[in-house]
């Protein structure tokens, strides 16, 4: 048995009870060496083999051929396994080099969900996963991409923003958004979510301070109606909430939600 599994952000108790079980079953745990640091105390009673950055293959077929041997064994993604985790590349070889395998991929929570909890609720609304790494995406698919989502006013979650092999990706992203985003959209920066260094800081697009970010780092965009308030992004779903302002002229007096309203859901 091959257990592919998200173990999500990084703290422990960020992880979902099937995969802590699906580790806890294994025989052997495989995978890069920072998340095998991140689960030393889950782990330190089991066979851990770790391989450095740009190994993804290896560990693939490391974690099959134990697997065929008739070891149960782990291989873990950060955040979740299906999103630019080890899932995909896992059932492309089972697939077509026809291991004799038994797979089962134990989701996680992605690193876009744990830095929107930080922010507050910036991915309300329908929003989009970007990947700022051209190791694997050409660089002019990404740009593409990036320019299509800003004109289509998705929140956009910025993957691999920044790191030394690719300085100006993030700014470039930037550059090519700003013909379709306000200088005043809100814009989320999470470093670390959901591990014990965990920063956060919240500003604008035309404010954006590119040195904040780093490959630890997930960048939220907000869509038009994304806003700053009380130290929080929110990214309205469409509910008809009144705002206890008297000096909005935006909400009228005349337009109030009952807390019967509140409760209920939008039919």
């Amino acid at each position: 048995m091959l257990y592919v599994v998200g173990i999500g952000p990084g703290g422990l108790d960020m992880m979902t009870f099937e995969a802590r079980r699906a580790i806890e079953e294994s025989d052997i745990v495989v995978g890069y060496k920072t998340y095998t640091h991140l689960m030393k105390e889950l782990i330190k009673d089991k066979t851990v083999i770790k391989t450095g950055m740009c190994k993804e293959i290896e560990r693939c077929t490391t974690a099959l051929e134990l697997a065929q041997e008739g070891k149960t064994v782990s291989i873990i993604s950060s955040g979740d396994a299906g999103v630019y985790g080890m899932a995909g590349l896992i059932l492309e070889m089972v697939t077509r080099q026809k291991w004799d395998v038994e797979v089962k991929v134990i989701p996680g929570m992605t690193a876009s969900i744990a830095a929107a909890s930080v922010l507050g609720a910036p991915l309300m609304h329908d929003f989009c996963h970007i990947s700022l790494s051209d190791l694997l995406t050409p660089w002019e698919v990404i740009e593409q991409r990036v320019k299509s989502a800003a004109e289509a006013d998705f929140v956009v979650c910025f993957y691999n923003p920044r790191s030394r092999g690719r300085e100006g990706h993030l700014k470039r992203a930037f550059e090519l958004m700003a013909p379709f985003v306000d200088g005043k959209t809100p814009v989320g920066i999470v470093k670390e979510a959901g591990r014990r260094k965990e920063e956060k800081w919240i500003t604008t697009f035309e404010e954006m301070d590119f040195e904040l970010v780093d490959m630890r780092t997930l960048v939220i965009v907000g869509n038009k109606s994304t806003y700053i308030e009380n130290g929080l992004m929110v990214t309205p779903r469409g509910y008809e909430v009144a705002r206890d302002d008297a000096a909005d002229e935006s909400a009228p007096v005349e337009e109030t939600t009952t807390d019967a309203e509140l409760a209920g859901e939008a039919q």
